[in-house]
């Protein structure tokens, strides 16, 4: 058998190598000046976009003189009725029957402005001189002019792509409150916050992070209310990210946010316009990222996270019942399996004599530990959870049901598991899903974890250790500047009307001051 060996040829490898290399950008081989020849900035722009299918460039004459112009576009960004009926349309036919009707014709030195005045006919009309501006424009939907002898360009309002419609939001149901959410299309979501709120005082300001999505941010605050130390510390932190990419409100949050090292949110997450505006009033910066549907609400504190919009379309008993059933419920989902574990391994005295003989029992013939059973059944719940949100919506919710019925069913017939076991984390898990907002409520059951595993080391000194330790950590975290544990550290007496108990609604005169805004008062009456 002849054996062939493969020659190392050097050729070879500096062919390869020199595929290797990063190829040049677009813009480090055109010059990004515009010129007064229309090919020259024509070529530039092709530079660019010739590579791309969805661009469109359209070559065309104006008027007798034979004036040479462009349009550039992308397909599925622009409206294309309003590029054929008002722009191509009054350019190409109007100005030579206008021609006709004047007998003169439109002289290249005044084909500039003439357009800008009298032919164009659409809403919005910028100049640019810059070619990378204008790239920028064109690539968010706007229609690119370029006319011959002009080294500068008209930018042409026609933006117009598919939407969603406006939907009842999904990840914050509510029983009685508006039906509507934000969308991904950023001007749809502030034109929801203009609706709701007619204060002209309110600024939408909109900015571009992300060097190569060009992703729209835009902040929304109400002037005279808002604390500009407040806005001052949002810009500051804006201006230093520097990333290819802001894929949604979420990455963006992350990237902003003052504690990385902690599994809670320190920005209230919300797609629902109500919730929005009430913490705009409230002195608040409202953060909207485009093709994002949520907004972030700056500053927050942890119990901002168990308030829901029909709170306040509740009387304030109910409200404030429910609301102190959420706390509790909180507190249950994070230390009730810790608290199991170690009672049954390290202090069985605690349990009433009944209750132990019962316990005993059910753990006859049981292989585990109450560690090892715990654990096993928690990440039971959150995979049944877990698949039950990726799959389609009727299917998941057959799927979370049946499935933890038949499993849990299953686990203690096979004697893997205590009954009480099953009832522990069952109520653990539906005790976290009152928690109304969902980055609290998966911060709080990740928590459990580790817990447990204190719980099986340490016993019931080392759950009273932890939770000691966890305070400690909420009370040192800051969102903006602002105490994550107000209005309990440090206690706000005027904010404990909207805490655990919310309070009458004409005895809440004035705004929490947690926010440090500048109007306190928000209603005058008795």
């Amino acid at each position: 058998m002849k054996i062939i060996k493969r020659n190392k040829n050097p050729k070879n490898k500096e062919v390869i190598g020199e595929r290797q290399k990063p190829q040049p950008q677009s813009e480090d081989r055109v010059n990004l000046d515009l010129s007064k020849n229309l090919d020259e900035n024509y070529e530039k722009f092709q530079a660019f976009l010739k590579e791309s299918t969805d661009a469109v460039f359209r070559r065309f004459k104006l008027g007798q003189n034979k004036i040479s112009c462009a349009l550039i576009y992308i397909d599925g960004l622009v409206e294309k009725e309003v590029v054929h009926n008002s722009i191509l349309r009054p350019m190409m036919s109007n100005v030579l029957e206008y021609e006709a009707m004047i007998e003169d014709v439109i002289k290249p030195e005044e084909a500039y402005n003439f357009i800008i005045d009298h032919v164009i006919s659409v809403a919005e009309i910028k100049e640019t001189e810059t070619l990378d501006e204008a790239m920028l424009l064109v690539l968010s939907g706007e229609v690119a002019l370029i006319i011959d002898g002009y080294d500068k360009l008209i930018i042409l309002s026609a933006r117009g792509w598919s939407t969603r419609g406006l939907s009842d939001p999904q990840s914050e149901s509510v029983i009685r409150g508006a039906r509507e959410g934000f969308t991904e299309t950023l001007r749809t979501n502030t034109a929801l916050l203009r609706r709701k709120c007619k204060d002209p005082n309110m600024v939408i300001r909109t900015i571009r992070l992300g060097r190569r999505s060009k992703t729209d941010v835009a902040y929304a605050y109400i002037k005279g209310i808002t604390n500009p130390r407040l806005i001052e510390e949002l810009e500051e932190r804006l201006s230093k990210v520097d990333i290819d990419l802001i894929a949604s409100a979420g990455h963006l949050e992350q990237l902003i946010q003052d504690n990385s090292l902690t599994p809670l949110p320190q920005m209230q997450v919300t797609e629902r316009p109500d919730k929005t505006i009430a913490n705009l009033m409230e002195g608040r910066i409202i953060v909207l990222v485009d093709n994002s549907p949520f907004a972030l609400t700056i500053p927050t504190t942890f119990a901002q996270f168990f308030q829901s919009p029909e709170d306040y379309n509740e009387r304030w008993i109910v409200s404030s019942f429910i609301r102190f059933i959420r706390w509790a419920a909180s507190f249950f989902a994070v230390f009730t399996p810790a608290v199991y574990i170690a009672v049954v391994t390290y202090h069985p005295g605690l349990i009433p004599t009944r209750l132990a003989l019962s316990i005993a029992a059910a753990r006859i013939g049981v292989p585990f530990p109450s560690i090892i059973e715990a654990v096993l059944m928690e990440l039971t719940i959150e995979l049944l959870r877990e698949s039950g949100a990726r799959l389609p919506k009727g299917i998941g919710q057959t799927i979370g049901i049946v499935g933890g019925l038949v499993i849990g069913d299953a686990a203690v017939n096979a004697g893997l598991t205590s009954p009480i076991m099953v009832i522990i984390v069952a109520l653990t898990a539906i005790a976290s899903f009152v928690i109304p907002t969902y980055s609290a409520a998966i911060g709080l059951r990740t928590m459990r974890f580790p817990l447990m595993l204190i719980a099986a080391t340490l016993g019931l000194y080392g759950v009273m250790l932890a939770f000691i330790f966890i305070n400690i950590h909420l009370v040192s975290i800051k969102s903006f500047g602002m105490n994550y544990m107000t209005p309990q550290a440090p206690t706000i007496f005027n904010d404990m009307k909207d805490f655990v108990i919310r309070g009458p609604a004409r005895k809440m005169k004035k705004r929490p001051v947690q926010s440090y805004p500048i109007d306190m008062i928000r209603m005058d009456m008795e």
